[in-house]
Formats: structure tokens, C-alpha cells, sequence
């Protein structure tokens, strides 16, 4: 059976293509990967789960990366804060956060989490920015 399946991915993929993004099909369908129609089957939720777990661990890979002198140093709840917001914004968009970043790197975490809420994207995702503020401040 091992051996049909990987001859079917093969010939598959020859006759359907590799897709990394989202693509309209010849009958107009979303599409994404090997000819996997979203429109009509959508994903499970253990490939939803999988796609995220994934996901997380590119966002702490990128905060490690970029904020290595405060993310170690800070407990895992205001880790958990940095990543969930990378997640959102994207490490571009978190690194904009220069003021509540500054805040962060002198321990003056009630204050980071005011500076979290006097924002633009506060203002957009509403309860997930006073969460997210409460951790901070709380750790």
C-alpha cells in the first residue's frame, strides 16, 4: 500500500502541480497544495492544528531572534505575550512597538502594558490587546 501511495503523490504532483499559496483552479475553485480544493473540503482541524503549531514555532523562532536580550529573561507568560503578538502583526509589526519594547527591556512592565494599549492595533483586536496587557503587566 506504501508503495501506491507514494507512486499516486508522485504522479499527483506531476498532474496537479505543487501550489505553496492559494490559487484559483481551472473551475474557478480555491486551491491550495496538490489540487486540495478549499472551497469544497476546506481543511481538518488536525491540519488547522498541525498549520499552527508550525506557525508558533516560526513566531518564537523570529522573537528569539530579534528580542534575544529581553525574551529570556522574561517569565513565559509575557513570552507567551511577544509571540502571540508576532502572530498577529508579524515580527515587523512587533518590532514597532518601540516604546512598550524600550519599557520591556527595563523591567517597567505596568508601563509596557499601558504602551500596548495606547495603539493602533489595541484599538483593532479589542479584548486580545487587554489579555494581552494583563499578562504583561501581571507576568
Amino acid at each position: 500500500m506504501e508503495t501506491l501511495i507514494l507512486k499516486l503523490k508522485t504522479q499527483l504532483i506531476k498532474h496537479e502541480g505543487l501550489m505553496l499559496k492559494p490559487y484559483k483552479c481551472t473551475a474557478g475553485a480555491l486551491t491550495i497544495g496538490v489540487g486540495r480544493n478549499l472551497d469544497a473540503k476546506g481543511i481538518s482541524k488536525a491540519e488547522a492544528t498541525y498549520l499552527l503549531e508550525n506557525d508558533i514555532k516560526d513566531c518564537i523562532k523570529q522573537v528569539k531572534t530579534h528580542l534575544s536580550d529581553i525574551f529570556y529573561r522574561l517569565s513565559e507568560n509575557r513570552q507567551m505575550v511577544l509571540v502571540n503578538m508576532c502572530f498577529n502583526l508579524g515580527i515587523n509589526g512587533l518590532l514597532q512597538f518601540k516604546k512598550t519594547i524600550a519599557l520591556i527591556r527595563a523591567c517597567e512592565f505596568e508601563k509596557a502594558s499601558q504602551e500596548m494599549l495606547n495603539s493602533k492595533w489595541a484599538k483593532q483586536v479589542g479584548n486580545r490587546a487587554k489579555e494581552l496587557s494583563n499578562l504583561m503587566r501581571i507576568g
